[in-house]
């Protein structure tokens, strides 16, 4: 396989993949998040990536056997001997755009983990602070737990 297909697929994985990331994103953004949706956009992100991987084995492999040096003067002097400068920079672009909304949503996700958080310390807070009576109603504690309630 030519280096410029496989540059052709990886640039279709990444623009896969940032599609699954925006999805993920917008997602993580609502006021109420549907945790099957999110899994199964993590479960095809995940798939999507592991083809990438594979993928960007293989044109390593590539640029090996063609001669050229492993890493990325290596890539950049076996794309553009091959014509495929233009190729390697957008997918290097498309790259950099994936990493940044992949932190985004790490920053989405550790602030709704610290903001669960908070939620479940007021419902703790006021659990405490109250109990129920044998009528069912809420009576206010008076500094001692109620053993039989």
């Amino acid at each position: 396989m030519s280096l410029g297909k496989l540059l052709e697929q990886q640039q279709q994985r990444l623009n896969s993949v940032i599609e699954l990331l925006t999805q993920e994103r917008v997602r993580l953004s609502e006021a109420n998040i549907e945790s099957g949706e999110l899994a199964e956009l993590a479960k095809r992100k995940q798939a999507l990536l592991k083809t990438l991987e594979e993928s960007e084995t293989l044109r390593q492999g590539v640029q090996r056997r063609l001669g050229y040096a492993e890493g990325a003067e290596g890539a950049r002097q076996a794309a553009a001997d091959a014509g495929c400068a233009e190729q390697w920079a957008e997918m290097l672009e498309t790259t950099r755009e994936a990493q940044r909304l992949n932190t985004l949503i790490g920053e989405l996700v550790t602030l709704r983990m610290e903001q669960n958080t908070r939620l479940l310390d007021a419902i703790h807070q006021a659990a405490e602070k109250t109990t129920y009576g044998a009528s069912g109603r809420v009576k206010a504690q008076t500094g001692r737990i109620n053993a039989s309630v």
